[in-house]
């Protein structure tokens, strides 16, 4: 018997700009659990979308981990005999791993970030039991630490599964 562990995971790398070469070495990029991710997230069974954190840049971007499984409650009736994952159920994982991003910047008050809006979501492949989503998620834009945007992208094997705006606003 075969135990997989991370050192068998492959992750596709999610395409984003080129940075500036930092004058110093750079701190090898935080790696979140699913327990980590459930300190910082209000999400449970069975909406909690997100496996693992595998980057994270504080106040910028993450990128998170969404093993798909056939088990999973929404694929009893989406589809019958040819499961699918439902489009918003990607749109929600994509949020939370934003909510990672936000739950971590400095000088958030207390509440409950929730969505405010959702802009320029496509969804060009479809996700089936066995894939794993890697999503990263960056913060565009805040307004007085209760309001912002984000830009989200999902992939599965390399390929563009879904893309667009997240907008959040906190809740008191």
């Amino acid at each position: 018997m075969t135990i997989l562990t991370d050192l068998h995971t492959t992750v596709s790398p999610i395409q984003t700009e080129p940075e500036a070469t930092p004058a110093t070495p750079s701190a090898p990029p935080t790696v979140l659990s699913v327990e980590d991710i459930h300190k910082l997230l209000p999400h449970r069974y069975p909406f909690s979308l997100v496996d693992r954190i595998i980057e994270f840049v504080p106040e910028k971007r993450a990128v998170g981990i969404k093993n798909v499984t056939f088990n999973e409650p929404h694929f009893q009736g989406h589809f019958p005999g040819r499961p699918i994952m439902p489009g918003v159920l990607i749109v929600e994982a994509m949020a939370q791993v934003g909510g990672v991003v936000l739950t971590q910047m400095a000088d958030v008050q207390d509440g409950l970030f929730m969505f405010a809006g959702i802009d320029k979501v496509r969804f060009r492949r479809p996700v089936v039991p066995g894939d794993q989503i890697i999503m990263a998620v960056e913060l565009l834009w805040v307004k007085k630490r209760r309001f912002g945007k984000m830009y989200g992208r999902a992939e599965v094997d390399g390929q563009l599964a879904a893309e667009g705006e997240l907008m959040f606003s906190l809740v008191d």
